[in-house]
């Protein structure tokens, strides 16, 4: 039997391997890596994790995380390599976060609800961003510019409503749903193609605040409806090859048809998710 290695061992591990891989005697490949060409890599494995963690099987998802662990400790051993920190600091930062940031599990605070949590944690980040607020311009820019515009705009009116703006109640933001569809209506109607591109931007940031009051993640919620779209599709096209058809071959009302029937067949569909705040 496999002896066991202990978690502490494998980590070591890891980062001998990188440091490895970065040393002269490693991989040109590995040694010619800038936090710059890492980036993109990084992002990329957290898509790749978050396929996993939607369709893929435990194996999938223990792999996944694997790679984007790897890119992690590759990124935090090139910022050791000129001084900045390593990933030992990396690990030692997060974990004193988390003691900080959770007094009600490791001090005297007692809460008794998601929402007394969430509102503590809300307070400590604002504390501890102080000193960091006053280098910004706005209180905004906490939000990374480089999130996918859906998660982007999720952030901004979270944040934004951290601080008082924000509708009263999920009925205001459906009221705003309505004003600003009408809107894009009329400019679209006009054929202003400008104007009807930036109202059909406000209609979807104010669908995204929706989601936020009906806990609902944008990102999920997309991926999910993007999911059915494709198996619906799918659907249609299957049941035009066992008709020795091609979909060039079906109507429009034909493939409307055979659309309806799958949605018949799948029945009753579950809610989405809850959004993980």
């Amino acid at each position: 039997m496999e002896k066991a290695v202990a978690p502490d061992t494998c980590f070591e591990r890891l980062i001998d391997l990188v440091q490895t891989l970065r040393s002269d005697r490693g991989c040109p490949w590995d040694q010619a890596q800038t936090p710059e060409k890492i980036k993109v890599y990084l992002i990329e494995e957290a898509y790749e994790v978050l396929d996993a963690i939607e369709s893929g099987t435990h194996e999938e998802v223990c792999a996944e995380l694997g790679d984007l662990l790897f890119h992690i400790v590759f990124l935090a051993v090139i910022f050791e390599e000129i001084g900045a920190f390593s990933i030992k600091d990396v690990v030692r930062a997060i974990t004193e976060k988390m003691i900080r940031r959770h007094p009600h599990v490791f001090g005297k605070v007692r809460l008794s609800n998601v929402d007394e949590v969430k509102a503590q944690w809300q307070k400590i980040k604002t504390a501890e961003a102080q000193d960091k607020e006053m280098a910004r311009k706005s209180f905004l820019d906490a939000v990374p510019r480089k999130l996918p515009a859906l998660m982007r705009a999720y952030r901004l009116g979270e944040r934004a409503s951290g601080v008082g703006f924000d509708w009263p109640d999920v009925g205001s933001v459906l009221v705003k749903v309505d004003e600003e569809l009408r809107e894009f209506k009329a400019v679209l109607k006009k054929g202003d193609a400008q104007k009807s591109a930036e109202e059909f931007g406000d209609l979807l940031f104010t669908m995204v605040n929706l989601s936020r009051f009906i806990r609902v993640h944008p990102e999920t919620a997309l991926t999910a409806a993007i999911s059915k779209f494709i198996s619906r599709f799918q659907s249609v096209e299957e049941t035009l090859r066992k008709q020795g058809r091609s979909l060039d071959s079906a109507s429009i009302e034909e493939m409307d048809r055979i659309w309806e029937e799958c949605k018949t067949d799948e029945g009753t569909e579950s809610p989405p998710p809850e959004v993980n705040t």
